[in-house]
């Protein structure tokens, strides 16, 4: 059985697979907004992940507001990497220094692979933003069931950087190659990675 994923599926000028456009999903990490009276919170972090995306032709499949919260926060992604409609997972907010910042080590108990070039190359580009207070971000990014995720601050500052200098021109590869076995097959279930 082919998926949605197949029919999106094509190789750039490389030979590479790329998958275009993506569905995304995004997870906002926040106790305040979580808990905040109102239907719809402001959520600029979410907002501008999802207008960089959709700038670039890529389609936003579901958007989460969760609690400062591990259990919370890896639900929501694990719920995501499963779902078929979602090519690549972000989270903003929860990156930091304080005790509720767990959105890397929630994320990272999910990851098959890391990719470490992506804080790496973030941080660098936020030394060029922000100067020491860089080394303070813990953003990071890996392979969860065969869905790239990334976690990034939860400021639109670093939303913007992230995604337009860094994820945005490569994520379609990055899926891609990430869910290259899977080609006309069924696609990936947590049940296939023993979770």
């Amino acid at each position: 059985m082919t998926t949605d994923r197949d029919d999106r599926r094509s190789t750039d000028d490389h030979g590479h697979d790329v998958i275009d456009p993506l569905y995304v999903g995004i997870v906002t990490v926040s106790s305040s907004r979580a808990q905040a009276d109102e239907a719809d919170p402001d959520d600029p972090g979410g907002d501008t992940i999802q207008e960089c995306f959709e700038d670039a032709g890529h389609e936003v499949q579901e958007r989460l507001l969760v609690r400062d919260d591990y259990s919370a926060i890896r639900t929501a992604v694990r719920g995501l990497v499963a779902r078929p409609d979602i090519d690549i997972v972000l989270t903003t907010g929860g990156t930091g220094v304080t005790a509720d910042d767990v959105s890397p080590e929630a994320t990272a108990s999910l990851f098959e692979r890391d990719l470490p070039g992506f804080g790496e190359l973030f941080r660098m580009l936020s030394w060029e933003e922000v100067g020491t207070r860089a080394m303070a971000s813990r953003a990071k990014a890996g392979i969860a069931v065969d869905t790239p995720v990334f976690c990034l601050p939860g400021s639109t500052s670093a939303c913007e950087t992230a995604c337009e200098e860094l994820i945005v021109p490569e994520a379609p590869h990055l899926a891609g190659l990430a869910t290259r076995h899977r080609t006309g097959t069924n696609d990936q279930t947590l049940a296939d990675y023993g979770e």
